[in-house]
């Protein structure tokens, strides 16, 4: 089945007609992703790789009602008004890329993401990849098809270079990957790691999930609380926190922008305390997520 990318995706891009998107719209095109169509405002009726270009999402969706899937690829001051405009044409699927967007701006958004029940991943995600299904966003860059072999492994990851990386760590151990997610390293994600986990217990081509967290924030404690209320979720969870070291350091951003540890619940170190706690595999270095799926599934 997968989540939210899979070989039913009809992906519209917004923003094609600029330079980072045009240069990865052919990546998931010769991946298999069905791109249909793109939109600019002012750029209708052109074409980027044979796709065609429309000035608003509503002329995309009246020409190809098929769509079921939005990638943003437009500049932060205009990410809000790109999000809405995609649920305003019933767009229930949104992968953001952009960075930067005023977290006052992704409050509203997520208003209206549970009035429309729809689901949002990032921003500041690379995107969605279910091998030898879809592709959605750069995740995987040109050679997707090399850095993601199929298999029942879920992976959701804060970090968009490592989630490739802990792919590669899954496979390196025997497991193939199911679907890998990038929710984004911002301090309001669209997609929790709870709500991801959701997503694959309903999956039943995934036997087990390895999260990638990381200091800031409290998305990985939300996790610990929603195992110790629901201990019928049997599903393996593995888990690596990355940015102990950051502890004893002096206070600054590292990395994304929710990297800021402001207390600590948000310290990786309790972090892995309450998961373990919670029943979540968590181990202390990242190339140890190999041997633990070994272990839980073989």
């Amino acid at each position: 089945m997968s989540i939210f990318a899979d070989e039913d995706t009809k992906l519209l891009i917004q923003g094609i007609t600029g330079r980072a998107a045009s240069e990865k719209t052919p990546h998931m095109i010769d991946y298999g992703t069905d791109v249909v169509a793109g939109v600019t405002p002012g750029k209708g009726g052109q074409e980027v790789e044979g796709v065609p270009v429309y000035d608003t999402v509503r002329e995309a969706v009246e020409e190809h009602p098929e769509i079921n899937t939005s990638l943003i690829y437009v500049p932060h001051f205009a990410a809000k008004d790109a999000i809405l405009e995609a649920l305003d044409s019933g767009v229930k699927k949104i992968n953001v890329t952009t960075e930067r967007i005023p977290t006052r701006d992704m409050w509203e958004v997520l208003d209206r993401l549970e009035q429309e029940d729809a689901t949002l991943v990032g921003p500041t995600s690379v995107g969605v990849i279910s091998p030898g299904k879809a592709k959605i966003g750069p995740i995987g860059g040109n050679k997707a098809e090399e850095a993601y072999e199929e298999g029942r492994v879920g992976i959701i990851s804060k970090s968009g270079g490592m989630t490739t990386e802990t792919a590669q760590v899954v496979q390196n151990a025997g497991f193939g990957i199911s679907t890998a997610m990038d929710i984004g390293g911002d301090k309001i994600a669209g997609t929790t790691f709870v709500e991801a986990l959701q997503m694959f217990e309903e999956d039943d081509q995934t036997d087990a999930v390895v999260m990638f967290g990381e200091l800031g924030g409290t998305y990985e404690n939300q996790v610990a609380e929603f195992m110790e209320e629901n201990p019928d979720f049997d599903m393996p969870v593995v888990a690596f926190i990355t940015g102990e070291f950051t502890e004893d350091m002096p206070t600054q951003q590292y990395g994304h922008a929710g990297a800021v540890i402001r207390g600590d619940r948000e310290k990786p170190s309790y972090k892995q305390k309450i998961l373990r706690e919670a029943g979540v595999h968590v181990v202390d270095v990242h190339h140890e997520i190999g041997s633990k799926l070994e272990e839980l599934l073989k």
